[in-house]
C-alpha cells in the first residue's frame, strides 16, 4: 500500500459529508478545516425544508458547538471568511435520489465537482422504526452510492458502518465485506426489495385501520426488532447497517469504496481538545447513572472486553484510508477499536466510574455530594432475572394487589413503576447482547493502513489505540468530558 502527502490530498479536493451535524461528521470537518485550509469546498449535507433551514441548523448545531473553539482561535477575524469560501450547506436528504438536493444548479456543481464522498448519515437508535432505519441506513448508503457513480470526477466514497453489523458472533471477527443475502443465523430469504415491500404493505395496513401514529410507531419498532432476530441480528440498527454494506458491495461496480467500522465511539483523545464528546452513549449513560446514585447493580461479565475507540481516532482513519484508496477501484473494510490491540475490560470501567466520583462526588439538587460505593454485579441474565424478581417484580407485584383492594387509590403509583421495569427490561433486552460479549474485531487491514502513513504526518492523523493509556483517559479526559457535557445540558 503506497500513501502520498495527506495534506498534498487533501489540498484543492471538494468533499461531500453527509449527515454533517452528526458527531463524526463535525469532528471530521473541524479537522479538515484546521490541517487544510486549502481545502477547496466542503459540501454538507444536511436534512432540512430549505437552504435557510439548513444554514440555521449549520449555525446552531455545527459550527456554534465548542468543538470548533481551536479553528476560532487559530483563525480569529478570519473564520467567518473562511467559512463562507470553504463550505457549502446543502438542504438534502439521503433517502431521495440525488440525495434530495432540489437546487439544480448547485446540483450540478457538486456533481462536476465532488472528488471525495464521506457517509456519515445514519441513525443509531437501536430499536428505531424499521421504516426509519431502512430508508436512512440500508436505502440512503444506496442513495449516496448512486450519487457518487454520477460524480464525474470521484476518487473515492468512503462510508462509515459499525463493527456490530457482526451481530453476536463471538471470537475473531475477520474485515470482511458483508455480502448479499448472507445472513448470521444460516435464515435463507433475506433480500432488502423484500424488506422495503414489507414495510410499504405493513404501514398500509396499519393505516387502513385508523390506528394513530403512536401505535403505528410502536408496531415500526417492533417489526423491525422481528426482522433483525428472524436473520441473526439482535437490533434494528446493525442489521440495516449490514444491508446497507451488502448494497454497497453488491452495486458499487468500479467505484473505489472503503468501508469503515468503528467499534463504541467515546470523546476525543487529543482534537481539536481532549474529552469532547456529544449526546450520553451507552457506557457514559452507566457513568453517569452510577455517579447520581441511581445505579444499583449492573449487569455484565466484569471480563468482557469492551471495545471502545477516541472519536477523533476515528476521523483519522477515515482520512488516512480515504488518502490511501483513492482511484483504486475495489472495496476495503477497516475495523476501527482496541479489542485486539489494547483491550479493556468492563471491571476496569467500573474501577474507572468508583474512583472518579469517589475523588470527584456529584453534587445533587440540594447542594450535597453524591456518595458512591461498590455496586452489585450480576454476571448472568439469570442472576440479574432473580435480581429483578426480588427487588422489583414481586414488590409491584404486592402493590397490584393493594391497589386492587383500596379500588385503585395507588393506580398512579402502579403505573409509574410499572412503566420504569417495562422501559429497563427493554433495555436489557436491547443491549444484553453487549454486555456478555465474546467477540474481538480483528485489525490487520487497519495495521497495515498504520504502518503506511507512519512516515508520513503520524503525528496529525493519530490512529493506534496501543498508545492510549485506558486509566488516564477514562480518569482525565473522558468521564470528565461526559460530566461536563451533561451539566451543560
Amino acid at each position: 500500500m503506497e500513501l502520498g502527502s495527506i495534506l498534498q490530498f487533501l489540498e484543492n479536493r471538494s468533499i461531500l459529508v453527509t449527515g454533517a451535524t452528526g458527531f463524526l461528521a463535525k469532528i471530521f470537518v473541524e479537522k479538515i478545516l484546521r490541517v487544510q485550509p486549502h481545502v477547496k469546498k466542503l459540501y454538507l449535507l444536511l436534512r432540512a425544508s430549505d437552504t435557510n433551514a439548513a444554514m440555521l441548523r449549520f449555525s446552531n448545531e455545527i459550527i456554534g458547538k465548542e468543538l470548533f473553539k481551536v479553528l476560532k482561535e487559530k483563525n480569529g477575524a478570519n473564520l467567518s471568511s473562511l467559512i463562507a469560501e470553504k463550505v457549502r450547506v446543502v438542504a438534502g436528504d439521503i433517502t431521495f435520489e440525488n440525495l434530495g438536493v432540489k437546487d439544480l444548479s448547485l446540483l450540478e456543481e457538486m456533481l462536476t465537482g465532488i472528488d471525495v464522498v464521506v457517509n456519515l448519515a445514519a441513525t443509531t437508535n437501536f430499536d428505531e422504526r424499521y421504516d426509519v432505519s431502512l430508508g436512512i441506513n440500508t436505502l440512503g448508503a444506496r442513495h449516496v452510492l448512486n450519487f457518487s457513480k454520477k460524480c464525474k470526477k470521484l476518487k473515492i466514497l468512503v462510508h462509515v458502518s459499525t463493527a456490530y453489523v457482526s451481530g453476536e458472533r463471538e471470537g475473531l471477527i475477520l474485515e470482511n465485506p458483508c455480502m448479499m443475502g448472507e445472513t448470521l443465523n444460516g435464515t435463507r430469504g433475506l433480500d432488502v426489495e423484500a424488506e422495503k415491500k414489507l414495510i410499504d404493505e405493513t404501514l398500509k395496513q396499519l393505516k387502513a385501520h385508523n390506528y394513530d401514529e403512536e401505535y403505528i410507531k410502536s408496531s415500526m419498532k417492533h417489526l423491525g426488532i422481528q426482522r433483525a432476530r428472524k436473520f441473526g441480528w439482535p437490533n434494528t440498527y446493525v442489521f440495516t447497517k449490514a444491508m446497507g454494506e451488502m448494497l454497497l458491495g453488491e452495486l458499487k461496480e468500479n467505484i473505489p469504496l472503503v468501508i469503515i467500522r468503528p467499534t463504541i465511539v467515546t470523546s476525543t483523545y487529543k482534537e481539536p481538545f481532549p474529552g469532547w464528546v456529544e449526546g450520553v452513549r451507552t457506557i457514559d449513560s452507566l457513568a453517569v447513572g452510577y455517579g447520581k446514585g441511581r445505579l444499583t447493580c449492573f449487569l455484565g461479565d466484569p471480563t468482557t472486553v469492551v471495545d471502545v475507540i477516541p472519536a477523533d481516532m476515528v476521523v483519522n482513519a477515515i482520512v488516512v484510508a480515504m488518502v490511501a484508496h483513492a482511484d483504486q477501484a475495489n472495496e476495503s473494510v477497516y475495523h476501527v477499536g482496541s479489542s485486539v490491540s489494547n483491550p479493556v475490560e468492563y471491571a476496569s470501567l467500573q474501577s474507572y466510574g468508583l474512583r472518579y466520583f469517589s475523588d470527584h462526588p456529584w453534587i445533587d439538587k440540594d447542594g450535597k455530594p453524591i456518595v458512591v460505593g461498590k455496586i452489585t454485579v450480576l454476571n448472568t441474565m439469570e442472576s440479574f432475572q432473580r435480581y429483578m424478581r426480588l427487588h422489583y417484580l414481586l414488590p409491584l407485584k404486592g402493590l397490584q394487589m393493594l391497589n386492587t383492594a383500596c379500588c385503585q387509590y395507588f393506580q398512579q403509583m402502579y403505573i409509574e413503576k410499572y412503566r420504569k421495569i417495562k422501559f429497563v427490561m427493554r433495555l436489557i433486552d436491547l443491549y444484553a447482547p453487549y454486555l456478555f460479549f465474546k467477540a474481538f474485531y480483528d485489525d490487520m487491514n487497519t495495521e497495515k493502513l498504520r504502518c503506511a502513513a507512519k512516515e508520513l504526518e503520524t503525528e496529525m492523523f493519530y490512529f493506534d489505540p496501543k498508545t492510549i493509556n485506558w486509566d488516564d483517559y477514562f480518569m482525565n479526559t473522558h468521564i470528565p468530558g461526559v460530566v461536563k457535557r451533561v451539566f451543560r445540558n
